[in-house]
């Protein structure tokens, strides 16, 4: 006596086939987003570095300041210190300086609010942030 079903098991093949490839499909996307993910991490902290270098810089000028006149910070204002070197090298950081004076009996003590932006479009505060776009933005008051 013959069998008369043929060809069932092609389409259980067929069948795995299709459902191994999407499987294989979303471990690719799966695993090309993970990677993708981690190096955005890593430029987001290579950005909080740079901001950094840029309150690094401000401070400098402050810290060896006089200490009783505004005018003795003249990098005190907007300074854009454009393209850093090294693993900083795709930001452009610019760092803002407002300085105000305070009285405490006879001393004048001078408060600077320093903020830095480090970005990776050229011109940051007004670039249309694009797929690689990475911004950090710092805040700080020192005093002197």
């Amino acid at each position: 006596m013959r069998n008369t079903q043929h060809g069932f098991s092609i389409i259980t093949a067929i069948f795995l086939l299709v459902v191994l490839s999407f499987l294989g499909i979303a471990m690719v996307s799966f695993s090309t987003s993970q990677h993708q993910s981690s190096a955005m991490d890593v430029m987001g902290s290579r950005a909080y570095q740079a901001a950094r270098a840029g309150i690094e810089w401000q401070a400098h000028y402050v810290v060896n300041s006089a200490s009783n006149a505004a005018a003795a910070v003249p990098q005190c204002g907007t300074n854009n210190l454009g393209a850093l070197g090294g693993t900083l090298l795709p930001f452009t950081v610019t760092v803002n300086c407002v300085a105000a004076s305070h009285v405490e009996g006879a001393l004048t003590i001078w408060i600077y609010d320093v903020s830095a932006v480090a970005c990776t479009e050229a011109a940051c505060p007004s670039a249309t942030p694009g797929a690689n776009y990475v911004e950090r933005i710092i805040g700080v008051k020192m005093g002197r």
